[in-house]
């Protein structure tokens, strides 16, 4: 950090205050309290404020009990610590964060009252996750001084701030919040007012993509689930991240982006999440959701147990060919050629044509394309993984046309090379590969229009939802016209407008092209 940019960031021996202390206001809280600011706590419950405060204060004990601090810094962090009941008392406080109810008019309620309280130098921030940071400023007389400061759940842990710019947001003060939560510990990327920020706009095909492909008939969800962990590398399913999430709470979240988005195509709500939120069936704080769980204990708050999660579809054991031949270079997949070798199987290499591996009987074996088998005389498709290697599962797909023969010899192929294999049905784009594609796409277009760095949206994806890569470092890896040729083909055969490459992959795509003279 440079001497200027570290002299922007609010000084420890300045007020902090935050409004509204449910779980995210505490959290706030306990950052600011550890980064060694006084925090004053408001709440418009009457008493509220005084719980929150001494349940900060057995959030503490928790932490030297755990050796995170010892009893001096507890003391004093709980020295600094002020209930507050009326909020004129947050008059001296150098920025306030509000941490209360999505709704726009609340929100804005608040921090017109807050304009008349604390002094014009005072930075004003939201920890909104779902509304506009320009609309909330919109009610302010200086909006200037007014940023997002999205927070990931729990506040404390978890170390991914979005700061966010709202249409009148003074650069000065984006900046003095990015340096401010910078020397807290936190890990800030910057961005623009764009509906889901960076990680809620960005990671919605990670869900959608995956209910999709479910409402298709492809693969059921314990099967999808699977072959993201096992083959993709992200560190949970979307079924069972969802229920986790709460599925009414992700649902909420979907449906706001695409009505944020003017009802675009991108990110079209899935129908059959829809039905469980309309069933009451949440996930884990319902008992029920893609699976089930058992029931919290009489105390309730504990997170709820699976019940037993169904097995993912597992092909039983397959002879493997003795002899392949690899026409044309299999891209991202070409790995497959040395691991195929390495276990006894005889490889020849054919330059031109191709991708795809040629079987015995005649079949191919053929890197999902965004293309169909049944378009196909003897085509089995096989999915993106992270690293082929490392991956314990690896997903087919063929029509109801493909030979037997050819769907044995490609699962017994794969098992040879040590994987489990789920066949799954005839879907454009199979499970990982169409997501990371549309994770891609997204990502072009965040760049392209301004929304947040390359960088930045590499780091948020990474920090605020765990992807093992991020989706720039994905579509760096992979090509530049690789998400453009699969989502071109995807849209030939879903022509919705959802799989339609963006303007910005276009353009990447192009230069690719112009780049190597094809």
């Amino acid at each position: 950090m440079t001497e200027t940019a570290s002299a922007s960031a609010i000084a420890p021996s300045r007020t902090v205050a935050v409004v509204g202390t449910g779980t995210m206001g505490q959290g706030i809280a306990q950052v600011a309290l550890v980064a060694g600011h006084r925090v004053r706590l408001h709440d418009a419950v009457p008493g509220r404020a005084r719980e929150a405060a001494d349940a900060l204060a057995g959030r503490l004990d928790r932490l030297v009990d755990k050796g995170r601090i010892d009893g001096a810094a507890r003391d004093a962090a709980l020295a600094r610590l002020h209930p507050a009941a009326d909020l004129a008392e947050l008059a001296d406080a150098a920025l306030v964060i509000e941490a209360v109810l999505e709704q726009l008019p609340v929100k804005q309620e608040l921090f017109s009252a807050l304009e008349a309280v604390v002094a014009e130098d005072c930075l004003l921030a939201t920890n909104t996750s779902s509304l506009s940071v320009t609309a909330i400023a919109g009610a302010l007389r200086h909006p200037g001084r007014f940023v997002g400061l999205h927070f990931f759940n729990p506040a404390p842990l978890l170390p991914l701030v979005e700061v966010v710019s709202g249409f009148a947001t003074d650069e000065a003060a984006a900046v003095r919040a990015y340096e401010t939560v910078k020397a807290w510990g936190k890990t800030p990327v910057r961005c623009t007012d764009t509906p889901g920020f960076i990680v809620n706009r960005i990671a919605r095909p990670f869900y959608a993509e995956a209910f999709a492909v479910h409402e298709e008939r492809g693969a059921d969800p314990a099967t999808i689930d699977a072959v993201l962990r096992e083959c993709g590398g992200f560190r949970m399913g979307p079924f069972e991240l969802t229920d986790l999430i709460g599925q009414d709470v992700n649902e909420a979240v979907t449906r706001s982006v695409w009505e944020s988005f003017f009802q675009s195509p991108k990110f079209t709500p899935s129908l059959a999440q829809r039905r469980l939120v309309e069933s009451g069936l949440h996930g884990r704080k319902s008992g029920r959701g893609w699976y089930a769980y058992e029931a919290p204990g009489a105390a309730g708050g504990a997170p709820s147990k699976e019940a037993g999660r169904p097995a993912p579809r597992t092909a039983p054991p397959a002879e493997a060919p003795a002899a392949v031949t690899v026409v044309g270079d299999l891209g991202p997949a070409r790995d497959l050629v040395a691991m195929m070798t390495e276990a006894g199987i005889d490889v020849k290499s054919v330059n031109e044509g191709g991708p795809y591996i040629e079987l015995p009987g005649d079949g191919q074996l053929v890197p999902a394309d965004g293309k169909t088998s049944v378009e196909f005389a003897d085509v089995v498709y096989f999915d993106l993984a992270l690293d082929y290697r490392g991956a314990t599962r690896i997903a087919l797909s063929a029509s109801e046309d493909t030979s037997e023969r050819a769907v044995s010899e490609a699962v017994g192929l794969f098992q040879k090379l040590g994987k489990e294999v789920s066949v799954i049905g005839d879907v454009p784009g199979m499970i990982v590969a169409r997501t990371v594609a549309m994770l891609v796409d997204l990502a072009a277009d965040a760049v392209a229009k301004g929304v947040a760095t390359p960088e930045d949206i590499d780091t948020a994806m990474r920090l605020g939802v765990n992807y093992p890569l991020g989706p720039v470092e994905w579509n760096r890896r992979l090509g530049q016209d690789w998400a453009y040729d699969l989502l071109s083909a995807l849209h030939e055969r879903c022509p919705t407008g959802r799989y339609a490459p963006s303007l910005a992959l276009y353009r990447q795509a192009y230069a690719g092209d112009e780049e190597t003279g094809s």
